[in-house]
């Protein structure tokens, strides 16, 4: 049994599959230039895809530009979110002196424990 050898083709080495008859879709390359290291990165899209104005670069991260011709295209930015912090949730529900009046307070509360705390270690 072990000298013999089991015939066929072997797993993974190749695919059954053919190209025959298969059409590709049309396909365009375009050309999105980084805002900050110029770097030119160009990607292959269907020919009929909505194209996206910016991209993130390859190489840094920051954001690039889909280049028409020998200008690239202006983003407008207005319409963008601004993420919130932690800060700007909390001044929606309370003002400033009312953040200073807890403050205060809880100020008062961790003195007056740390106060008790010491009192009893030292009896």
């Amino acid at each position: 049994m072990a000298d013999r050898s089991l015939r066929g083709i072997r797993l993974g080495a190749s695919s059954l599959q053919s190209e025959e008859g298969v059409v590709f879709h049309e396909r365009a390359n375009h050309t999105y230039v980084c805002t900050q290291c110029k770097r030119e990165t160009v990607m292959t899209f269907a020919a009929d895809a909505e194209l996206p104005e910016a991209w993130e670069c390859r190489t840094c991260g920051a954001e690039a530009v889909r280049r028409i011709g020998d200008s690239v295209a202006e983003i407008d930015h207005s319409g963008d979110k601004v993420a919130r912090t932690h800060w700007d949730m909390l001044l929606e529900r309370r003002s400033i002196p009312e953040l200073e009046e807890l403050l205060e307070e809880r100020l008062a509360l961790l003195r007056e424990r740390r106060g008790a705390d010491t009192s009893r270690l030292s009896a």
